[in-house]
C-alpha cells in the first residue's frame, strides 16, 4: 500500500516526519509507540524518514521535525511541529476515531 492509498483511509493515520540526527523525533519514538499500545488498530501509525523521502515533506510543507500530520481521507485534520505530550496527542487521535465512527 501507497502512502497516499493510506492516508485516504477512513481510519486515522499519524505521519510522524522525523529525522535520524534529531534529538526531539527520539523523544518522540517511545510516546508514539506508547500511544500505538493504547489505541491498537484505530489508528495507523507511519513514520516517514524527511532525509529519504524529501519529496513526501516537501509535499506537506514541513519545514521542521518531528512534524506530526493527522490524516483521515486524505485531509489533514490536525498538524503540529516540535515534540507533543502523550496525554495531548492522545486525546487528539481520540477525537479523530469519534468522529471516524460517527
Amino acid at each position: 500500500m501507497t502512502f497516499n492509498e493510506m492516508i485516504q483511509s477512513n481510519k486515522p493515520v499519524l505521519v510522524d516526519f522525523f529525522a535520524e540526527w534529531c534529538g526531539p523525533c527520539k523523544m518522540m519514538a517511545p510516546v508514539l509507540q506508547r500511544i500505538k499500545q493504547h489505541i491498537g488498530e484505530a489508528v495507523s501509525i507511519i513514520k516517514v524518514d524527511v532525509d529519504k523521502s524529501p519529496q513526501a515533506a516537501a509535499a506537506y510543507q514541513v519545514q521542521g521535525v518531528p512534524t506530526l500530520i493527522l490524516f483521515r481521507h486524505g485531509k489533514i485534520i490536525w498538524r503540529q511541529s516540535g515534540v507533543v505530550s502523550e496525554s495531548y496527542l492522545l486525546g487528539v487521535i481520540k477525537k479523530a476515531v469519534e468522529q471516524t465512527i460517527q
